[in-house]
């Protein structure tokens, strides 16, 4: 990123007949549940010119989490569970990475040059950062203290996907629970998935959570005390409406029974 001002970080980044950062869905459900799903779209505003890429790069998983919204949706539904949704590509912004590590902003990503992100300079970089990552963790910042205000207990579901073969190497798992310090809710619900059967899970795979490398969990699990678990569900098994459908039904069958932990 280099230093040099750019007028045209002090125009808006996001239009006003376009969407907002962040969407809440069932702000009042009732369920424990509480769900959010940093890579929900590959949506770029207009104002950055789809970033130079075309249409069919950035719905690829590099510009978001392919699946990811559409079974956060139907999980919300089946369990009257809130769910707060980022609706802007991670190559604008990735609102699941500390602003200031290199890959906030990806220059590249799974090879792919990204031409509107080349250049982009520190009032660049706080243009995004306050046009859409604050906001969309201000929003779950929000439904949490409402939650914890009324006295309603929360657990958090981060809802993520990967790419079945990354770097021409298969992964194997068909989900994976994600966890740093807390690893309860990730075991609990792994070893669930795993009586399920031909379901293979992975624990810290395909990725682990780190300080360094998340925001999400960090600042919203860990930092609150709240039971918590980072799921990964492989792409290629959600990537249509039976797949969907299918994941959605199974974590809300086996999900509700593993919100209270001692």
């Amino acid at each position: 990123m280099n230093n040099t001002s750019d007028p045209i970080a002090s125009q808006p980044l996001i239009a006003a007949d376009e969407p907002g950062p962040a969407d809440v869905i069932l702000a009042d459900g009732s369920s424990p549940l509480f769900l959010i799903c940093d890579h929900a779209s590959c949506a770029v505003p207009r104002s950055l010119s789809a970033l130079g890429l075309p249409d069919d790069e950035r719905r690829r998983h590099i510009g978001w989490d392919i699946g990811a919204a559409e079974v956060s949706r139907l999980l919300s539904a089946q369990l009257d569970a809130t769910l707060v949704m980022q609706n802007y590509s991670r190559l604008v912004i990735d609102c699941n990475r500390p602003p200031q590590v290199a890959d906030s902003i990806a220059q590249c990503s799974d090879g792919v040059v990204i031409p509107g992100n080349a250049s982009v300079n520190i009032a660049d970089a706080e243009q995004r950062r306050r046009a859409i990552f604050e906001p969309y963790h201000a929003a779950i910042t929000a439904q949490l203290d409402a939650r914890e205000a009324r006295g309603q207990h929360s657990v958090l579901i981060a809802v993520h996907s990967f790419t079945p073969v990354w770097q021409g190497k298969a992964r194997p798992w068909h989900v994976g629970m994600l966890y740093h310090h807390d690893a309860r809710l990730a075991l609990a619900l792994g070893a669930a998935l795993e009586r399920e059967p031909g379901t293979v899970v992975g624990y810290n795979e395909p990725y682990d959570v780190s300080d360094e490398s998340d925001y999400s969990i960090p600042v919203h699990g860990e930092q609150r005390g709240l039971l918590h678990v980072e799921l990964e569900i492989r792409q290629d098994l959600i990537a249509n409406e039976a797949g969907q459908q299918y994941w959605a039904a199974l974590l809300a069958r086996l999900l509700p029974s593993l919100m209270t932990f001692p």
